[in-house]
């Protein structure tokens, strides 16, 4: 009797379908005009800035610092108050989630549009999570995510992936992206595990540059989220509060940020979370004395979604103390147009200095004249050429192939084809639980197909019809049963558990039933394998 075998531990990867034979390794399409074409002449650089700074409004510097979230602000606001930035915030889409590129570029340009039409005529930045390829969008190539991509710890591979990503994006017309996380998880009950590399440090420090490299060849912002020590909570609670002293946060949790500013990443976002009690958003020590003095980070400090309510005090106290600690720009979905009002009384007032209020807008026109929006606002690559290429398609499944990791084998795997197969479990035909979180919807889906790739059943079943084996629909005429678990999908503080095991928890309730087929097909002799698709170790 053959025994059950050992799991494949597969967290959140997502497999293609297409494949394509390439001189040069999948992800390097043709190339793109504007690739490196950055302006990265220092003196250039601060002359255009101290210039365009030097005619600006106090109201026009205020609203650079502002950034709204597309479903709460109109063109007539952007032109209005001088919006620094819009972001599509995760599942938002223009009208639905199956619109295709040419509808999100539509709705970046009427943004842009709005801002050149603005009394400082300066162009926004859009933002989007595009954390495992281009998210969001129908249709877009999904990558594994950065759980897997530290299974792999291939810096070529993960530089590839940010190209690819980063020219999906400008497929659409948008120029920043929050990604990538860079946090240390040292507790996988934290609902983000799957969003950091890996808990060792020298993963980190391999990949964060090389990720941020790619990006930011094409003009695309990357954003190290989140700063700091956002993996290193207690309890893994997702915006809890991390314990630990200033030697150990060195250690641990900055050496990842250091790598991502020696590779020029042109934004870092900080965390919701608290160092020993005290707020990250409202840590000047941390924020202005390290990052950007000590670490000389010169690029935007952005805060997360309505993230300063968490500080105390009012509102009126929030964006104060928030501005003050060193936050630059300030991620207010939808109460953007009372922090103008705030921000313009607090400098009139004296509470924000002009010469902090000034810091901040310097940084916002740096990155955005380095990225060349003035230079170019409306640019856009071509959808056929670089949308969900093959390359693209090919370059994902190199990602999730190198990112598996094989607990067990008792010389069964590989299959030799001749096989007749049967498929179970909650994951086995279901896309979207394979992909995980942040997958066209801020939560993930259940989705078994969105405009994308191949399920698992898919895949075996287009490999094996070249082969003398067959896809059964019983165990009873299986030689092998293959097993696919999986947690329901989620994101940040949904994804927090105390239980993360196989079965209870976040764990799909299908898994039981699927665990007990496993065990009856072990009994009648049949080669039983377990693949398990996670956030997470189980």
């Amino acid at each position: 009797m053959k025994k059950l075998l050992g799991f494949i531990l597969l967290l959140s990867v997502f497999t293609l379908s297409a494949c394509t034979t390439l001189d040069d390794p999948p992800g390097h399409d043709d190339q793109d005009p504007h690739d490196n074409d950055n302006h990265n002449d220092n003196g250039l650089t601060e002359d255009f800035v101290e210039t365009l700074l030097a005619t600006l409004t106090l109201e026009e510097k205020v609203g650079q610092m502002l950034q709204a979230e597309e479903k709460y602000v109109t063109p007539q606001d952007v032109t209005q108050y001088n919006i620094g930035s819009i972001l599509s915030g995760g599942g938002s889409h223009p009208h639905h989630y199956t619109d295709d590129v040419d509808v999100w570029y539509e709705m970046v340009s009427r943004y842009q549009t709005a801002a050149l039409a603005s009394s400082s005529q300066i162009p926004l930045l859009y933002g989007t999570d595009a954390v495992h390829g281009h998210n969001n969008v129908y249709g877009a190539t999904i990558f594994p995510h950065n759980i897997n991509l530290g299974m792999a710890n291939d810096a070529d591979l993960i530089t590839r992936i940010g190209e690819a990503t980063a020219r999906e994006m400008k497929v659409t017309g948008i120029h920043w992206n929050f990604a990538p996380a860079v946090s240390v998880v040292e507790d996988i009950r934290w609902g983000r595990t799957y969003e950091g590399f890996s808990e060792n440090v020298a993963i980190h420090q391999n990949l964060v540059r090389a990720y941020v490299e790619g990006l930011q060849a094409h003009d695309v912002l990357a954003t190290a989220k989140h700063f700091v020590a956002d993996g290193g909570t207690e309890g893994g609670q997702d915006q809890g509060n991390a314990i630990m002293s200033e030697e150990a946060v060195r250690a641990v949790h900055l050496p990842p940020f250091i790598e991502a500013i020696e590779g020029g990443v042109s934004a870092i976002m900080i965390s919701y979370s608290a160092l020993n009690g005290e707020r990250m958003h409202g840590s000047h020590y941390w924020i202005t004395e390290v990052l950007k003095e000590e670490l000389g980070f010169a690029g935007i400090v952005l805060s997360d979604w309505n993230a300063i309510y968490q500080l105390h005090g009012d509102f009126y106290q929030q964006v104060v103390t928030a501005v003050n600690a060193g936050i630059d720009m300030l991620m207010l979905p939808y109460a953007w147009q009372a922090a103008h009002g705030i921000l313009v009384d607090a400098a009139n007032r004296g509470d924000v200095t002009i010469e902090r209020i000034d810091d901040a807008v310097r940084r916002i026109l740096r990155v955005k004249y380095a990225h060349n929006l003035f230079d170019d606002p409306f640019h856009r690559l071509d959808a056929e050429t670089y949308f969900a290429t093959d390359a693209h398609k090919e370059l994902a499944r190199e990602a999730a192939a190198k990112s598996f990791v094989l607990l067990e084998n008792q010389g069964v795997l590989p299959l030799t084809g001749s096989e007749a197969v049967y498929l179970t479990g909650p994951a086995h035909h279901n896309i979207g639980y394979l992909s995980g979180g942040w997958t066209i919807h801020w939560q993930g889906t259940d989705a078994v197909y969105f405009g994308t790739g191949q399920t698992i059943y898919d895949a075996m079943k287009e490999r094996i019809k070249d082969e003398a084996g067959q896809i059964v629909y019983s165990v009873g005429a299986a030689d092998v049963v293959i097993v696919v678990f999986t947690e329901v999908p989620y994101t940040e503080w949904f994804g927090d558990t105390n239980q993360p095991a196989l079965f209870g928890g976040l764990a799909h309730p299908g898994n039981q039933a699927a665990y007990q087929e496993a065990l009856e097909a072990k009994s009648a002799g049949k080669t039983v394998i377990g693949v398990i698709a996670s956030g997470r170790p189980l």
